[in-house]
């Protein structure tokens, strides 16, 4: 996995900077409650999507593991982001109306820790509050290119995300489906320059750097037409999840 500490400085641009931060908090925001007041995002990177999801009666905190993530978060909001962990958020239950967690659950290790992580969204989430998060992470980026095809080689697990996996995680913690929304991964369309970068770079889990598979799948890369060019946009899908009102 990614050293996201390490990455911080060079997250936004290499992610689809400002025109994705937008589309992300937008489809984030028509999933929540009219009477929402309060957000948590968990694991909120440079707080680049958090701080768009602030403002018009919202008051948004950020929460994030990795040190050099959060400083440049604390930059955008300050005095609203706090360093935690997703597996234990330092935060009371019912703390908010809100929670999302956008690009988070893909990451974790496998179904243990993401039901972890989705039991402590909703401990956090006050009766009739909604949890807001991004599902089938991995998936939206096979958009049918000749880059999905060099990278076919590359072993895939189960994805931990997989939107029926989220809502059985939801559920065990009694929140039940209330919408969906997608958005559009501005900037995020891969060139086989840029995926033989994410190769060297550790990006793909199950393609360890150095190894007679990454320069494989990098040969083949290499291979292509069009190096700089950029191939079609990943198209993310976003679920919430209710909290039963109280009584």
């Amino acid at each position: 996995m990614l050293d996201y500490g390490r990455e911080a400085d060079r997250y936004d641009a290499s992610r689809g900077g400002e025109p994705r931060a937008d589309a992300a908090a937008r489809a984030v925001r028509d999933l929540l409650p009219p009477q929402a007041r309060t957000l948590l995002d968990v694991a909120c990177g440079t707080g680049l999507v958090t701080r768009r999801l602030a403002g018009a009666g919202l008051y948004v905190t950020g929460v994030d593991s990795a040190h050099n993530m959060a400083r440049m978060a604390a930059g955008r909001l300050p005095g609203a982001v706090v360093i935690g962990d997703s597996r234990q958020l330092p935060f009371a239950d019912a703390s908010f109306d809100a929670v999302c967690a956008v690009w988070l659950l893909h990451l974790l290790s496998g179904p243990e820790e993401a039901a972890t992580v989705v039991a402590e969204c909703a401990r956090v989430l006050r009766p009739g509050g909604v949890f807001v998060t991004t599902v089938d992470k991995a998936a939206a980026h096979d958009v049918g290119s000749d880059i999905d095809a060099a990278l076919a080689p590359r072993p895939v697990g189960p994805a931990v995300d997989r939107s029926q996996a989220v809502e059985t995680y939801a559920a065990a913690r009694g929140l039940t489906p209330a919408g969906e929304a997608w958005f559009r991964g501005h900037g995020q369309g891969r060139s086989p320059r840029s995926t033989i970068d994410d190769i060297h770079r550790g990006w793909f889990t199950r393609v360890p750097p150095g190894g007679p598979l990454a320069a494989q799948i990098a040969a083949s890369l290499a291979a292509l037409p069009d190096q700089e060019a950029p191939r079609p946009d990943p198209r993310f899908t976003l679920r919430s999840f209710r909290r039963p009102p109280a009584g």
